[in-house]
């Protein structure tokens, strides 16, 4: 909920190029109701979820038409709008498994007047698969390398990462939390979105004792496909994992920065030693934990995806326009070798403007 990223893309050219993009806040009315949606959800109003859900819409409207205008782009030119929408909960592990977001694709498609390509998650669940993380198959048709072995790792709320290993099938999974708890903490004890550039981190100092207790979290043990979100990851969380005697807060945000790090670096060591590691998403931004996983990988090659042309920033809104794309075109994006689901599928529900 840092902002909705939006991205113009010409797949005409090989591989690809981007036209424009931009990163717009949400107002922070609607970004406090979408928490209070998340975080309180035995105390959800239905009407409330109604309405969230369309004034997402509109929101996404919004930021496309802005993109189209600042670039100069009639939306005619545009075969459609991919938008995966905001996800308010993600339950793969539930008897009847179920991965939703909202953000309704009939108010973005009328008020833009351009076909939009939503909901892309639901169908790789109910082929038995995690719903999560979608990335993977487009990594694997930008990012990989006949000269060396890649993982691409993305740093949003929660970390996942890619195995682009030569001669081998795509796999990936998520391998913790990310930023996710970073924000929660600094927001909690400094009233800030985020912990730019791990400032506030590197005040502090790692507890061991706290670093063990979060390293000793189950999920981080269980074998791939695997997929989690704030669901599991988040304050009553790390409250618990911090019991009675807490520690300095920025002690507790040093270690949560180290969290981060060693369970992402003990993921890539386990299942991609040695590969290099190409880093996207907003921790890509966060030097403090940059240098945290290029200490605990080391002597493996860190970088951004900058260094394969495309910006961190708006990896993940260029692939979900290409994922619209595919389905346009009746081809499938996803994999079963990612997500566990029974096969490859196509994604999406396609609400064309007419």
């Amino acid at each position: 909920m840092d902002a909705i990223d939006a991205a113009l893309v010409d797949f005409d050219a090989a591989p690809l190029k981007i036209i424009a993009t931009s990163a717009t806040a949400f107002d922070p009315d609607l970004k406090r109701r979408i928490s209070a949606l998340i975080d309180h959800a035995g105390s959800v109003s239905l009407d409330e979820v109604g309405e969230v859900d369309v004034e997402i819409g509109k929101a996404f409207a919004h930021a496309a038409l802005a993109l189209l205008a600042g670039a100069g782009v009639d939306i005619s030119r545009v075969s459609a709008i991919g938008s995966h929408g905001q996800t308010l909960r993600h339950r793969p592990d539930l008897p009847a498994p179920f991965s939703w977001q909202i953000g309704d694709p009939n108010a973005l498609t009328e008020m833009t007047g351009i076909s939009v390509v939503a909901d892309f998650r639901r169908r790789d669940v109910a082929a038995g698969g995690q719903g999560a993380p979608l990335l993977p198959v487009f990594h694997d048709q930008v990012f990989r390398s006949d000269d060396e072995d890649r993982v691409i790792a993305n740093l949003g709320g929660i970390a996942n990462i890619t195995i682009l290993a030569r001669d081998q099938t795509v796999t990936g999974f998520d391998t913790g939390p990310a930023n996710r708890l970073l924000d929660a903490w600094i927001s909690l004890h400094q009233n800030k979105d985020y912990d730019a550039g791990g400032a506030w981190a590197a005040t502090g100092k790692i507890d061991e004792t706290l670093l063990r207790e979060l390293l000793a979290e189950p999920y981080l043990r269980l074998p791939p496909p695997k997929s989690t979100g704030r669901e599991l990851f988040n304050l009553p969380w790390l409250q618990k994992k911090l019991g009675p005697n807490a520690c300095e807060p920025r002690d507790v945000q040093a270690t949560l920065q180290q969290f981060t790090a060693r369970s992402l670096a003990e993921a890539v060591n386990r299942y991609a030693p040695g590969a290099a590691v190409y880093v996207c998403g907003g921790g890509a931004h966060n030097a403090g934990l940059m240098t945290a996983i290029a200490d605990l990988l080391s002597p493996n090659r860190i970088a951004s995806t900058g260094a394969l042309a495309l910006d961190p920033d708006y990896v993940e809104a260029v692939a979900f326009a290409w994922f619209a794309k595919r389905t346009l075109e009746g081809l499938t994006s996803s994999a079963g070798s990612v997500t566990g689901a029974r096969g490859a599928r196509i994604l999406g529900g396609v609400y064309r403007y007419a």
